[in-house]
């Protein structure tokens, strides 16, 4: 197995890579000899406003610490401003190795107050320009055979029981880059592109926290994302979890032997009356293994 830790060579976008999460994963992937193309616009923590110094003042850091690092600051919130992006990384080292999307919003609005505006922000930040920065990297990824893309999703999404109240964008967003991921990485296959999601838990600015947090720091996911970005990981598909120094990966499954959509394998009934009669069989097995 070659090593995951030498980046040399290779060049690595990341968006939101300001600050907190981001900023970690720049320096861990540059900490092993990767060229960071570091990506933030600076937004505040309503996901409004533009501030380049978050960038540039990201990038100054890392270059102290020796890292090789460019930063860029220009709006992702269209399709053609996605690809200009990934073009004007293509012309640091005509290169990209890797993608990983960190940049994310957090709003809180319950469902009667919910509106179109936030509600389009969250697709635009977190599942559309994803999906645009990917389609723009794809042909150089593609003529080389070989692509790494990282796209961040949530637990507040994923499972029932973490999900809050006034997350309903935020969550749809989330579940929207799953949706990506699988098919990206079932496209990106035989290209040698592998395509994979986080679900990262840390205190951060978009926590509410400011400075130093005693646990569930960034520096504990970097390791996961840095080797999901690693010429390492070879399957696509995946999710993931990681907080605290720990992961977990996931991703949804079908049962063996079912043959889609004529036979699920499950519980039958003809009428409403009769899945009602049969709830208790049916939900069981949506929650354990099928024999």
């Amino acid at each position: 197995m070659m090593d995951q830790q030498d980046f040399t060579g290779r060049t690595v976008l990341i968006t939101g890579g300001g600050r907190g999460l981001g900023l970690a994963y720049a320096r861990a992937v540059g900490q092993l000899g990767a060229t960071v193309l570091l990506h933030d616009v600076g937004a505040n923590t309503d996901g409004a406003g533009t501030d380049a110094a978050i960038a540039k003042n990201a990038v100054t850091a890392l270059r102290h610490d020796g890292i090789d690092a460019f930063p860029f600051y220009a709006p992702i919130h269209t399709r053609d401003a996605c690809h200009d992006l990934v073009q004007d990384c293509l012309a640091v080292n005509r290169r990209l190795d890797a993608v990983i999307h960190n940049a994310g919003w957090v709003g809180y609005e319950r469902i009667e107050e919910v509106q179109e505006a936030s509600f389009d922000h969250m697709m635009t930040v977190m599942a559309k320009a994803p999906l645009w920065i990917a389609q723009a990297a794809w042909p150089a990824m593609r003529q080389v055979g070989y692509g790494r893309i990282v796209v961040t999703t949530s637990c507040r999404a994923l499972y029932p029981q973490y999900v809050q109240k006034g997350l309903a964008s935020y969550a749809a967003a989330k579940m929207a880059a799953v949706g990506i991921v699988n098919v990206l990485a079932d496209e990106g296959a035989e290209h040698g592109i592998v395509v994979n999601a986080v679900s990262p838990v840390a205190k951060t600015r978009l926590w509410g926290v400011e400075g130093e947090p005693e646990d569930l720091k960034p520096e504990a996911v970097a390791p996961g994302v840095v080797f999901l970005a690693s010429e390492v990981c070879t399957e696509g598909g995946w999710i993931l979890r990681a907080a605290n120094g720990q992961f977990h990966a996931t991703r949804a499954a079908e049962a063996e032997g079912v043959d889609y959509p004529r036979n699920l394998r499950a519980v039958r009934a003809d009428t409403s009356a009769a899945v009602a009669a049969a709830w208790n069989r049916i939900a069981v097995m949506a929650r354990e293994p099928r024999a």
